[in-house]
């Protein structure tokens, strides 16, 4: 969050939360804390988050109840009870925002939530009226910072001074541009050097990506002029608090280049909060993205590694079922040596033993089979899982198939492999596979792990139901509920058009797929939930692309 977004954000909350009474902390993660003020049109939630790429303070809706036992919310809830948010400071150009609370209003602030946007450095903390660290965040020790080691009962000491001057409304032209052209750097880095508060995504909004790359020696006069306009207009909105959300690719805007008299239209209920739900909004999606991403590669590695071991351990079987074959040649020579006229006692003793072991050799043979088979059919569930993996696109959908690691393939995942319970603490009643339908109508089941393709296969399927699968790759099964009512070409073509695009070819223009009647199908004993073997079939043709129009669409 740059100055930009907070200052922003502050515009919003002074109408509405000045004065408001503290209710309720919550520490929802290692790196946020939730607050809970009440005011006259109810309550309202602040998320204050020192995380270092996402460190950021906005509204959010109501959360639910969590982390309120946490020590740091602990210290909060008792320091600021029975208080009032009285004060929203925020001086100059640091991103350090400063919330006082007091026994009322027009009273002295009691205590001060101190909350430091500043990337990896960010942090929180409470003071006492004195201006004393009651509490705080993260501990700062002499050998982490020499300039500003920071721990509970030191002086609050505000951060070193930022570098560059301040931006002014009442510089001249000349100045700004002089002041820009002092070096020969590129434009990006000259915004940055020379002012405070210029953020990079701030320097995209006052010029073009190509413009920022050029040295600023190259700068025509109409980029100038261009520059200068959109430089005048991002103050006028700072100085007037005037600002409007905007989507800018994939990132955002709180304040419109083009507009110099502000953004946001006069009169908008103060309730409505516009620009903190959309940042709420915006970092919980790319949260939720980063969380996903890293959960995803974490199970990608562990499997990669099951995928290794199963390889290794076949390898050794198999160099077990290759030496086989040398029983024969243990045999000859055991009989060689008991040809002999007169074999010496060693003689006969070692024939023996190369007859046991040509024996136990021929005996294993069986085994080795067996075991192969074994690692075969881990080896085609894992490259299920990693399909599954791969399609996943939640953290729940990931939960299931981490869930599935120690029953599947015979090992817990790393960091606990343990599922972590549905939302809202109430336990899961069964594999819930994706549910869709046909332009028909048709009922569709899509099961997105091995326990939900065993259960739609077997459990929900019903005699008439036609199954559905990418020929000769790991993916989901999809089972066409024919069986309510007669499945017309379309209603085929649908199944086998989501049976490609749940699957490892998905990246394919088309896939063949495999069409059979539920009856037909048999589970492999000993082999992994969802492993089936049919009699026949059709072969039908998908197309991964044209599944996305059965498909709910994403929530933005």
């Amino acid at each position: 969050m740059d100055l930009t977004s907070l200052r922003a954000v502050l515009a919003e909350w002074r109408p509405l939360l000045l004065p408001s009474r503290f209710e309720k902390a919550q520490q929802a993660s290692p790196c946020s804390l939730q607050i809970g003020l009440r005011h006259l049109q109810g309550i309202t939630w602040l998320e204050l988050s020192w995380q270092a790429e996402a460190a950021r303070v906005h509204a959010i809706e109501p959360p639910p109840r969590q982390g309120d036992g946490s020590t740091l919310a602990q210290q909060l809830q008792h320091g600021l009870r029975g208080l009032a948010l009285i004060q929203l400071l925020q001086s100059g150009w640091e991103r350090v925002v400063e919330l006082g609370f007091a026994r009322r209003p027009g009273e002295a602030v009691q205590r001060w939530l101190v909350v430091e946007l500043m990337g990896r450095h960010s942090n929180l903390f409470l003071l006492d009226e004195q201006r004393q660290v009651v509490a705080l965040a993260r501990q700062v020790k002499a050998s982490q910072s020499r300039l500003r080691p920071i721990g509970t009962g030191d002086p609050y000491l505000p951060p070193p001074p930022l570098a560059g001057d301040p931006p002014s409304r009442h510089e001249s032209f000349e100045s700004w541009q002089r002041r820009l052209r002092l070096l020969p750097v590129p434009l990006a880095r000259a915004l940055r050097e020379a002012y405070q508060g210029i953020s990079p995504a701030l320097a995209g909004q006052l010029a073009p990506a190509e413009w920022l790359e050029q040295p600023v020696t190259e700068l025509s006069d109409r980029q100038w002029q261009q520059l200068w306009r959109h430089w005048c207009a991002w103050l006028e909105a700072l100085a007037r608090e005037r600002f409007r959300w905007q989507h800018r690719g994939d990132g955002y805007a709180c304040w419109e280049p083009g507009d110099p008299a502000g953004g946001e239209p006069a009169g908008t209920p103060a309730t409505a909060l516009p620009i903190n739900r959309a940042l709420a909004a915006y970092y919980g999606d790319h949260l939720t993205a980063a969380a996903l991403q890293q959960r995803r590669l974490q199970l990608l590695q562990q499997l990669e590694r099951l995928q290794q071991r199963n390889q290794r351990q076949r390898q050794e079987q198999e160099a077990l079922l290759a030496a086989i074959p040398a029983s024969e040649g243990l045999q000859r020579r055991a009989d060689a040596l008991l040809s002999q006229r007169q074999p010496e006692r060693s003689c006969i003793d070692e024939a023996q033993k190369l007859y046991r072991k040509a024996r136990k050799l021929r005996r294993s043979q069986a085994a080795i089979e067996a075991r192969l088979e074994v690692h075969r059919q881990r080896q085609e569930a894992i490259a299920a899982s990693l399909t599954f993996l791969e399609q996943a696109d939640s953290l729940e959908h990931l939960d299931l198939i981490a869930a599935e690691f120690h029953q599947l393939l015979g090992e817990t995942a790393a960091g606990g492999g343990q599922r972590r319970p549905p939302a809202g603490g109430k336990p899961s009643t069964g594999p819930q596979p994706l549910e869709l339908h046909t332009a028909s109508g048709l009922p569709l089941q899509v099961g997105r792990n091995h326990r939900q393709n065993e259960w739609i296969a077997f459990r929900q399927a019903r005699r008439g139901d036609l199954w559905f699968h990418a020929q000769e790759l790991p993916g989901s099964h999809v089972v066409l509920k024919s069986s309510a009512a007669p499945a017309g070409d379309s209603d085929l073509q649908s199944a086998a058009d989501l049976a490609a695009h749940f699957s490892r070819g998905r990246g394919s223009g088309r896939v063949p797929v495999v069409m059979v009647p539920v009856e037909q199908l048999q589970r492999i004993p000993g082999a992994a939930p969802g492993t089936v073997r049919h009699r026949g079939g059709e072969v039908l043709w998908g197309e991964p692309e044209r599944a996305l129009r059965l498909l709910p669409p994403r929530q933005p």
